[in-house]
């Protein structure tokens, strides 16, 4: 054997069971079962008291894990992930297998939302909240300025909330659930209530609705809102939900996970949306006619909000299922007129379809609800969905969720640089 065989190179170094264990993101008893299984080789080298570990066959098997685990590129170069909470295909989507409107016609939105958690149906399932975080949660949101938008009060009730909890860095299923079913009814206290003395009881729906209008609520109404939580509790990994499961990986406590879905959340790329679709409505209804509101939007540059979805080619199953809702509604029918000029008006330059946010532009704008309401609906509906891929990220490896970065600055080495005149 000559000297450069018996020499290894650097790129074939042996690494230590600790080395080992940190590039592989385990336990150093989880790379001793990899040995027993065959997936790794090991020696023990003279003088060294524990086993060591070929380099190239370990990196190789860290690259079989992320692959296997997800948080790869896709086939299109996008980020994949590995989920088993909701499928998006054939203009449908499915809640862990099951037809999510469907589940929404049926079944309340906390039936729903334990069924994404723990994949069973509790019927009757019910929220609530000790008085002690709802305190703590509500003196942190009453104390921002009185023009704070829904979501900023959302984030800050949150961290209120997470600092009042002890037990938060409890990882473990059932901790989480357990936080998941006292933040959500916090969360929501925490908004300030429209109608005093009322609110605090009830579904969730019926507690929000005290928060969104000055109106008492028919059956109806209080349907399409119920349905329209359920409807929007997921939808895959859409940015502020990526967001959660990137703070989930790196084993951030539920209530930090959903503080990162409600920053993403309030893009005016993301949750804004239906608040501009709100307010194209109005216009729409203070004019008379779709025509020249659409042409003004046109003519800006801008495009026509609550229409059109990447991930639907025919209308979004959302709106299909709250426009049906809304038709029951009898003073909703301005509004539903109003939604459908718009779509017919845009479809003669563009043919788009209505998305939800259209359809929970119609709810807010015809139950006396402001503009930001449809964010509102959004973020407390979508706060169980981040819940339950927090979950699923906590059972995966961790900090699986971080992407190489690709360099394109100055090549180094480059000289110090020199102080600026002042």
């Amino acid at each position: 054997m000559s000297d450069q065989e018996s020499t290894p190179s650097p790129a074939r170094r042996r690494l230590s069971t600790k080395e080992t264990a940190e590039l592989l993101g385990v336990k150093p008893e989880t790379v001793y079962a990899y040995v027993s299984r065959g997936q790794l080789s090991s020696r023990r080298e003279p003088g060294n008291r524990g086993s060591t570990f070929d380099a190239g066959e370990v990196e190789a098997l860290a690259r079989r894990n992320r692959r296997e685990s997800g948080g790869t590129p896709g086939p299109g170069g996008e980020l994949s992930v590995r989920t088993r909470i909701t499928l998006i295909e054939d203009d449908r989507y499915y809640y862990r297998g099951v037809d999510a409107t469907e589940l929404a016609r049926r079944h309340s939105y906390e039936e729903v939302t334990e069924w994404l958690w723990t994949g069973r149906l509790h019927p009757g399932a019910a929220f609530t909240a000790p008085e002690a975080s709802v305190a703590v949660a509500r003196r942190a949101a009453d104390a921002l300025p009185e023009h704070t938008g829904p979501t900023d009060r959302l984030r800050v009730a949150a961290v209120a909330a997470a600092a009042a909890d002890p037990l938060r860095f409890d990882l473990s299923e059932d901790a989480v659930l357990g936080t998941a079913r006292i933040l959500i009814p916090t969360l929501v206290a925490a908004l300030p209530p429209l109608r005093p003395g009322r609110g605090d009881q009830g579904p969730i729906a019926h507690r929000l609705w005290a928060r969104l209008s000055h109106l008492d609520p028919d059956e109806a109404s209080l349907t399409a809102l119920d349905t329209a939580l359920a409807l929007l509790v997921d939808h895959d990994l859409a940015a502020s939900t990526l967001a959660v499961r990137v703070a989930a990986s790196a084993r951030a406590h539920v209530y930090a996970a959903v503080s990162a879905g409600l920053g993403v959340l309030e893009g005016p790329l993301h949750g804004a949306a239906g608040g501009l679709a709100h307010r194209l409505i109005l216009e729409v209804l203070e004019r008379g006619s779709a025509g020249p509101v659409v042409a003004d939007e046109l003519r800006e540059g801008r495009r026509v909000p609550g229409l059109g979805h990447r991930l639907y080619r025919g209308e979004d199953p959302r709106a299909r299922v709250l426009f049906g809702l809304l038709e029951e509604i009898p003073h909703a029918a301005p509004a539903l007129a109003a939604a459908r000029d718009i779509v017919a008006t845009t479809a003669r330059h563009t043919p788009l379809h209505a998305n939800v946010d259209l359809a929970l532009a119609v709810l807010t704008a015809s139950c006396g609800m402001r503009s930001s309401a449809s964010e509102t609906i959004f973020a407390v509906a979508r706060t169980a969905g981040w819940i339950a891929h927090a979950l699923e990220e906590y059972g995966e490896r961790p900090l699986r969720m971080r992407p190489s970065g690709r360099y394109a600055g100055p090549q180094p080495p480059q000289p110090l640089p020199r102080p600026q005149q002042q």
